[in-house]
């Protein structure tokens, strides 16, 4: 499924013509699409269909269109510090999404039967967090994920404010997914018609991850790291009037030269002709040139690399290394 709106050339292109077609109508849910590259994953070889509406599927490894995952998350209204159920969580694309607006204090599950995807998920986890340039504008809630079948779930695990399934849901499996919910909750799924055919083997109940208590080391690094992006925010508040500002490209200098007409009026004929004037002769057209040839000399506008204010401040911090670095996730840049 997919095709709605037309490919991109880039995330954020995608992004665009999804707001345009009124897919993405919330600035956090643009903000959560914006933050993540959609091509990060994909298989390397398989990256140039990244920005097109459709759904990619390689062995086990699946992923929705992106129409499908901005209806998804407009429907499923999240908020921070809501508990989200991802049930078929595949590659972890829209877990990692829901957790930037769910924030520190949520609590972001997955369930996915193919355990090699749950590797693949992982992985890419581990990479958003160490190398993105979003995971410092954000608190996120990571996505815990474990293996198995999301219709075999134990009946005495804890209830969820919003829970998404991907795969169609038969009509007899309706009120199960509706008992993983909270009162007052949200579930997004398609229901489907058609009947059950079990598959053999037996069944293996799936344990969800524990409610994990954060330790006082976590809380402290979550309020530090607050308490600086506030600092940093006044900071650019009193610098600019309205927050930071993105550097103004570099834009290049056109002339433009309209050719003037004449008209004579001569008793009662007109009479039109084209009188030159100063702008018109060659001494005109060697300035043009000119121009053209200053335009090609000069530097093409490339706009500079994102500042991490955060970084920059937690690492100017008098601190151990150590300590600076646990601040930092351990992040690589």
């Amino acid at each position: 499924m997919g095709g709605a709106v037309s490919a991109g050339e880039d995330n954020d292109e995608l992004i665009d013509n999804l707001k345009e077609a009124q897919y993405i109508r919330t600035e956090l849910v643009e903000q959560a699409f914006r933050a993540i590259d959609r091509a990060d994953y994909y298989l390397e070889e398989f990256k140039e269909n990244a920005y097109k509406d459709l759904a990619w599927k390689h062995g086990n490894i699946h992923l929705s269109a992106p129409c499908i995952y901005s209806e998804v998350m407009e429907a499923l209204d999240l908020q921070p510090g809501l508990s989200f159920l991802n049930l078929g969580s595949g590659t972890g694309y829209l877990s990692s999404m829901v957790g930037l607006i769910l924030g520190p204090f949520g609590v972001n599950h997955g369930v996915e039967i193919h355990s090699d995807v749950i590797e693949y998920a992982k992985q890419k986890l581990d990479f958003f967090i160490r190398t993105s340039d979003s995971f410092d504008k954000f608190d996120f809630c990571e996505p815990s994920f474990v293996t198995g079948n999301c219709l075999e779930i134990s009946p005495d695990c804890f209830q969820y404010d919003r829970v998404y399934c991907g795969a169609g849901v038969q009509k007899e499996h309706e009120q199960y997914m509706k008992n993983l919910l909270k009162v007052g909750g949200i579930l997004v799924m398609p229901l489907e018609e058609k009947p059950c055919h079990s598959e053999s083997g037996k069944s293996k109940i799936v344990q969800l991850p524990p409610l994990a208590v954060r330790s006082l080391q976590d809380l402290a690094r979550i309020a530090i790291r607050g308490a600086i992006k506030k600092i940093i925010h006044q900071e650019a508040l009193n610098k600019n009037g309205n927050g930071l500002k993105n550097t103004p490209r570099f834009k290049r200098r056109r002339v433009r030269r309209r050719r003037m007409e004449t008209i004579v009026f001569l008793d009662k004929e007109v009479f039109a002709s084209h009188i030159s004037n100063p702008s018109d002769d060659n001494s005109c057209e060697d300035l043009e040139e000119e121009q053209r040839e200053e335009e090609k000399n000069l530097p093409e506008a490339k706009p500079d690399p994102p500042v991490n204010f955060l970084r920059q401040k937690v690492l100017n911090l008098p601190l151990p290394d150590p300590l600076k670095y646990y601040l930092l996730y351990y992040r690589e840049k």
